[in-house]
């Protein structure tokens, strides 16, 4: 795999639909990032008053400005300058201490240019599955950090979201009622390459994921020093399942799309 080739589509790709991931998200993110991401990433960060985060992977900073209400100093960057552009015009700077660049997650250098040792949590939403590696990111975090810090990732569940799930349905006759039965259909997952799917629909085109197993993506984690003390995996309820009459993700109420944990430098 050529990973600056794959890096550089991706990024022309998330500048060119970056109009409509904003509009998509608004200022606090969409159903998804609201119900499964942003309640276990506050929950595994334990934000306290006036601590420093990194926020990786921002987007249109919709879990940046949410820490910077909750009191943090936050730096943000994505490797999308039109998305970086988009989240400043959402983030009002005189209320909300959150500081943008455009960095890309893959080159070292300029992750370390925002300052060894200077950050008390990083946080990494949807982001690890777009990027064709992930072992420099995990190596600079831990020495961006401060000890005893603290990495707080969410990424598409490895066993159950890979690339290209393939959403069942099926109904059941029992005793004379009819009863709808949905899941999730995984052909692969100990090694799957890289594939272009689209993030939400409607969206302008499709992007990069790169599916990564349980062992391989945390395997680079304690590589770098880290060890893994929390993790959740959320899903949608039953009234989220209710509620919606598309066959997605909402109505797999028992198999969870997201993967949320917590690492600390050991």
């Amino acid at each position: 795999m050529d990973i600056k080739q794959f890096n550089d589509e991706g990024r022309e790709l998330w500048n060119r639909k970056a109009q409509f991931w904003d509009e998509l998200h608004g200022e606090r993110g969409n159903f998804f990032h609201r119900r499964l991401i942003e309640p276990t990433v506050l929950q595994l960060l334990e934000l306290r008053p006036d601590e420093t985060v990194l926020d990786i992977g921002c987007g249109n900073g919709a879990l940046a400005r949410r820490l910077a209400e909750q009191g943090a100093r936050v730096v943000a960057f994505d490797f999308s300058a039109e998305l970086i552009r988009l989240a400043k015009a959402r983030t009002d700077a005189d209320s909300l201490k959150v500081e943008y660049h455009v960095i890309d997650a893959t080159d070292e250098v300029a992750m370390l240019g925002l300052g060894s040792g200077c950050f008390d949590a990083i946080t990494c939403t949807m982001t690890l599955m777009d990027i064709p590696t992930i072992d420099p990111l995990f190596r600079t975090a831990a020495r961006l950090l401060r000890a005893g810090g603290r990495f707080v990732f969410s990424t598409q569940h490895p066993a159950f979201n890979s690339n290209n799930p393939i959403f069942v349905q099926e109904k059941e006759d029992r005793a004379g009622v009819v009863h709808d039965h949905y899941g999730v259909k995984i052909r692969a997952y100990l090694d799957l390459p890289p594939v272009k799917g689209a993030g939400a629909p409607g969206e302008p085109s499709p992007h990069y994921y790169y599916h990564r197993s349980l062992s391989e993506l945390l395997g680079a984690a304690f590589a770098a020093g880290f060890g893994l003390d929390g993790l959740l995996e959320p899903a949608f309820t039953e009234n989220d399942a209710d509620e919606s009459e598309s066959l997605s993700w909402v109505k797999l109420t028992q198999i969870p799309p997201v993967l949320s944990g917590r690492l600390r430098l050991v």
